[in-house]
């Protein structure tokens, strides 16, 4: 970064050598005038008006018109030769609260770097300004103009924030304010709805320059020699927002659909690393029992080794009874059988008995 200008910030007796830099940069794209038909170039002249002669930048000077027609030419030195203090000195009026500060003042930031002799009474300022949590109230003269500032301090450094002065702010003149509007209760319910669905923290790296975006999209395509049509989105306007009711209610459920999938996806993010550490935890949960149950494998074997002479005395006597059950079923069975013979020796006879007679 290049400087745009060196004085000193006075804070009581202590005077604080400083170099000013823009804290800013616009990035918009820049275009050249040319001509539609073959895209040459358009130059402009500096001329007189009088005579029509071309002027050089280095006699051009400025000059104001008095009200009698009459022109007023002030040079560089002119300008130089100021009787103003706050040409080269920043002075601090005044600490005020910051949130006192209406926005709408502000106009440019500038960061202030210290010179190499001032690094302890800059930093002796930006201190106590963080620990009072005030901004000083500077005036300062650049580019040929005095203005009203502000020191506030970001990322450690102090910021020179330029103001306009009361008078250039304009009144609001518009009619509507005159007016008596009629808002029913269910339409303030619903449009605080909508904001407290809508509330969060501000992060500037969420939001892009989409005009810029785009137009890079056409040159680009320009270049190539292909033509881009990309429908957008359709936005409400009053001529098709009909019912302000149906309006805010849409706008609330599409507010809360956008939050709940960002939440959804933010929570899957967490949740994945979140189940991670169980993961590992159920794993060396899982490893380690292995090495525990080392001893406890050995204790196992020494109690299968002395079991079997246990399982063998305890067989033996199942294999008694066993025989002692075979030997009653037997005894069981043989009456059975002689029952049958003596049937069987009875009715013998009466068999010849019976072929007798026939």
């Amino acid at each position: 970064m290049r400087s745009i200008w060196k004085g000193s910030v006075s804070f009581g007796l202590v005077s604080i050598g400083v170099k000013l830099y823009a804290a800013t940069e616009e990035k918009s794209i820049s275009f050249n005038q040319v001509r539609r038909s073959d895209g040459a170039r358009i130059r402009y002249k500096r001329v007189a008006e009088s005579d029509g002669e071309e002027v050089a930048y280095a006699d051009i000077a400025k000059g104001y018109q008095l009200p009698s027609g009459e022109t007023v030419v002030l040079d560089d030195d002119d300008f130089a030769d100021l009787p103003l203090p706050s040409v080269r000195v920043v002075d601090v009026l005044q600490f005020v609260p910051l949130e006192q500060i209406d926005p709408i003042y502000f106009n440019k930031s500038y960061f202030l770097e210290p010179e190499k002799n001032a690094v302890k009474p800059y930093v002796l300022l930006r201190e106590a300004l963080e620990d009072s949590g005030t901004a000083g109230l500077v005036k300062v003269a650049i580019r040929n103009r005095e203005q009203l500032a502000t020191l506030r301090v970001r990322e450690g450094v102090i910021v020179l924030d330029t103001m306009i002065w009361p008078d250039e702010v304009r009144t609001p003149d518009f009619g509507f304010l005159d007016d008596d509007v009629e808002l029913r209760p269910q339409e303030a319910q619903m449009a605080r709805s909508l904001v407290e669905s809508m509330t969060g923290d501000f992060d500037p790296d969420e939001y892009s320059d989409g005009y810029r975006a785009a137009l890079e999209q056409v040159i680009e395509a320009k270049a190539e020699g292909r033509e881009v049509v990309e429908p957008g989105e359709v936005q409400p306007t009053a001529a098709n927002v009909v019912d302000l009711m149906s309006a805010l209610r849409a706008s609330v459920d599409a507010a809360k659909k956008g939050r709940g999938a960002a939440e959804a996806a933010a929570d899957g993010r967490t949740s994945g690393s979140a189940d991670a550490a169980p993961a590992a935890k159920s794993a060396a949960a899982k490893k380690s029992p292995a090495k525990k149950s080392a001893p406890a494998a050995k204790k196992a074997a020494t109690k299968k080794s002395a079991a079997p002479g246990k399982k063998a005395a305890a067989k033996t006597p199942v294999k008694k009874a066993a025989a002692k059950t075979a030997v009653k079923k037997a005894a069981a069975k043989t009456p059975v059988k002689k029952a049958a013979t003596k049937r069987a020796s009875k009715s013998a006879p009466a068999k010849k008995a019976a072929r007798r007679s026939a």
